[in-house]
């Protein structure tokens, strides 16, 4: 485990509180003062390490989210993680699912790619997906997801209620069946994938990060899963450039409005050390 992590949690162990009274507003803000206290120990700790996660983050981000915390306890809070294709998304959150179960932390995660509309007469029109892409189908337009229905999904569960959100069939097919995938509304919900900072949904989350990595490193990363995928060598030098600039055009942008810009190259070992902290800091609570 990573030294400065390592310190993080001995420390922590040692330094329970007693628990606000978060039913009153006064207690709520006194716990606010807390994890705004606790957070910064965590950047501070993370700019000494040679593995550093956070790239970057608002000012006023912290101030932002604890007063959110303090005017709306009962709500569920609302994560966007988005970033442009090969950046680590997936990566990442599966490296989070292998932490919910470790940890028993309750959050929940949707992949925001199962809001891509159906397309599969399309499909059928064209022949493939590689053949609609060449016909001047852009796929990752705002407009080819059901950005409607992710914001009400988003509202919902956010209240506290259950959902069941679409399912898109990774097939080749372009189906997506509706109502098919139940998520359960925990105390985080994490929501993956490009279309999270699209601007119909972007205001309904509480913290928006993006995760950042290097061109090369992203192209060697798409064209690593081309492979994988037995993709054609040509074709997966056409989708690449397709992403390139449907990236620039629909995702970069949203980085300017994400609270916190994390590391896409980021040490997956530390980074579940960083989770397994930060439950630890959110729970560390004497009872009497």
């Amino acid at each position: 485990m990573d030294t400065l992590v390592k310190n993080l949690l001995s420390n922590q162990m040692k330094d329970k509180i007693q628990k606000p009274n978060c039913q009153t507003r006064a207690g709520r803000t006194l716990l606010a003062f807390y994890l705004q206290t606790k957070f910064k120990q965590i950047i501070n700790y993370d700019k000494k390490s040679p593995k550093e996660i956070i790239k970057s983050y608002k000012k006023n981000f912290l101030d932002d989210f604890t007063q959110r915390l303090i005017d709306r306890p009962h709500d569920r809070i609302l994560i966007a993680l988005s970033g442009q294709s090969a950046c680590g998304k997936s990566t990442i959150c599966k490296q989070i699912s292998t932490c919910i179960e470790k940890l028993n932390l309750p959050v929940s995660i949707i992949s925001a790619d199962n809001y891509f509309n159906d397309i599969s007469d399309k499909i059928e029109k064209y022949g493939n997906f590689d053949l609609l892409r060449d016909a001047g189908y852009d796929v990752d337009a705002p407009e080819n997801f059901d950005l409607d229905l992710l914001k009400h999904d988003l509202e919902e569960i956010q209240k506290g209620k259950d959902i069941y959100i679409p399912q898109y069939l990774v097939n080749g097919s372009g189906k997506s069946v509706p109502n098919s995938i139940l998520i359960k509304s925990k105390k985080i919900i994490i929501v993956e994938g490009m279309c999270s900072v699209y601007d119909k949904v972007i205001d309904a989350f509480d913290i928006k990060v993006y995760i950042d990595i290097n061109e090369e490193e992203r192209k060697k990363r798409f064209m690593d899963r081309a492979i994988i995928r037995n993709q054609d060598h040509q074709n997966a030098i056409k989708h690449w450039q397709y992403i390139q600039t449907a990236g620039k055009q629909y995702i970069e942008p949203k980085k300017d409005m994400c609270d916190i810009v994390i590391n896409g190259e980021c040490d997956l070992e530390y980074f579940s050390h960083m989770v397994e902290y930060i439950n630890l800091i959110t729970n560390n609570f004497c009872e009497d």
